[in-house]
């Protein structure tokens, strides 16, 4: 499972002209299932993204995070964190997971957040034509690898 974690001064996704997920302060979440993937990488993940200390305390050092300062959170699905080109220009996607197992795991993962962080996750629409908008804020860009954590 990959995660590309940006913090953000607020995000949202928009489907067919329609808001359908928006967040203020917090974390955005461009989420990437593989077929190897498990339980134990959802709850990794999950643990992972809601104590990951990326936001300034007082003393302005990265040292609190998306659960201390009551942040949210917005999960997007992102088949393409897994695309694969070492042979020639044109991206495959043969490592992302189909979509009926991934749309399992990220319902379950999204299920994950939820409840560990005591609120609502907003996300955008599975297989959807998504458009993305944030004001990344740092910029703090993180990339989280399941199968790889650094």
């Amino acid at each position: 499972m990959r995660v590309l974690l940006q913090r953000v001064s607020h995000a949202s996704v928009v489907v067919e002209e329609q808001t359908v997920g928006e967040i203020g302060a917090g974390l955005l979440l461009l989420i990437g299932i593989e077929p190897a993937d498990t339980a134990e990488d959802l709850a990794w993940m999950c643990n992972k993204v809601c104590n990951l200390r990326v936001f300034e305390d007082d003393a302005g050092v990265m040292n609190r995070s998306v659960m201390e300062t009551g942040g949210q959170i917005l999960a997007v699905s992102q088949f393409t964190l897994f695309g694969a080109y070492r042979k020639g220009n044109r991206p495959s996607w043969m490592r992302a997971a189909k979509g009926d197992v991934a749309t399992g795991m990220f319902d379950d993962f999204v299920a994950r957040l939820t409840a560990q962080s005591g609120k609502p996750v907003p996300t955008g629409v599975f297989g959807a034509d998504m458009k993305v908008s944030l004001l990344n804020d740092g910029p703090i860009t993180l990339m989280l690898d399941s199968k790889n954590p650094e």
